[in-house]
């Protein structure tokens, strides 16, 4: 495993983190909490030492927390989000930052956090929505500091809205925030425009999700797919969009002249060639897929040609139309 600066912190993270997102079944279909655990304590073995999750994950803050104790040894680091009070995903344009993280909100909910994980401290604490118009206004930023000197959070950042990485280009600017985690991939390029250079510029770290396009990038959606009743997926690949994603990753596999069953490792690969990516966290519900994701963490980088046939598959999609 190699592992990269998250910004300028001072914390080494793995290249390759884990993503908890689909350990909590809180909004996907399938997971085990027996193959959870299996699954997170292979990657602690495998040189994993960044995992992610959140209050809003089901169960998953209580089953990274079980694992990280018992691997006190290994000293993993481990960061969580706070939900918006209003419970609003995004914000929307006017929202008083009163009302999404009030001083005592962050509060309460980081100490819900510390007790369902067991944990005596989260390395970074990230609100899971934000709003640039949130500079300056509220309590949250005193908050956030009076955390730190307490010792219960060591770096503060933010999970950046979903396709939008400008919502917070001015908050890395204002040297607030020690880390961003943001969507970015081979169809969604867009935080290469404003946000990895000002992150770049400010050390600000870099946490990549959604690096597969939640199974797009992987060559398994075709235009018959289907999931599980429940499973959130069914709105992210709605109406016709699966054929889409099947019609572009051929695509993508005849320009770059490989197998369709490297699409997935390209696309990490993809991730990892950007010089302000800290870390990347894909969801491993399973051991294959943590043995599979953790072994791209190998300094093969994907050419400067390889890279620009990439460049030219960005797609712009509207997720909520």
């Amino acid at each position: 495993m190699r592992y990269r600066e998250l910004g300028r912190s001072g914390l080494s993270v793995s290249e390759i983190g884990y993503g908890a997102w689909g350990i909590g079944a809180s909004s996907w279909v399938g997971a085990t909490e027996d193959d959870s655990v299996r699954a997170l304590h292979r990657a602690i073995d495998l040189g994993v030492n960044f995992i992610d999750t959140a209050r809003g994950y089901g169960e998953s803050e209580r089953i990274v927390g079980r694992v990280v104790r018992e691997r006190a040894g290994d000293e993993v680091g481990v960061a969580t989000k706070v939900p918006p009070m209003n419970g609003m995903w995004p914000p929307p344009y006017g929202t008083d930052p009163a009302e999404a993280f009030p001083g005592s909100h962050i509060r309460a909910s980081l100490e819900t956090s510390l007790r369902a994980s067991g944990l005596d401290h989260f390395d970074v604490l990230q609100f899971h929505v934000w709003n640039d118009d949130w500079i300056g206004r509220g309590d949250w930023l005193e908050t956030v500091a009076e955390l730190k000197r307490e010792g219960k959070i060591r770096l503060f950042g933010v999970s950046v809205n979903d396709h939008r990485p400008d919502t917070a280009t001015a908050l890395v600017r204002s040297g607030a925030v020690d880390s961003v985690q943001v969507i970015y991939n081979v169809f969604d390029q867009s935080p290469t425009d404003e946000l990895f250079p000002a992150c770049e510029e400010h050390g600000v770290g870099v946490i990549v999700r959604v690096a597969l396009d939640e199974g797009g990038l992987t060559g398994r959606i075709t235009a018959d797919t289907t999931f599980p009743e429940g499973d959130w997926r069914n709105r992210y690949f709605k109406g016709d969009r699966p054929a889409r994603v099947e019609r572009r990753v051929a695509a993508i596999v005849a320009d770059l002249g490989i197998a369709p069953d490297e699409i997935a490792e390209t696309a990490l690969r993809f991730v990892l060639s950007s010089p302000a990516v800290s870390t990347v966290i894909p969801g491993m519900r399973s051991i294959r897929n943590v043995e599979r994701n953790t072994a791209l963490s190998d300094g093969r980088a994907l050419s400067a040609d390889q890279l620009a046939v990439l460049a030219k598959h960005r797609w712009e999609r509207n997720f909520y139309a």
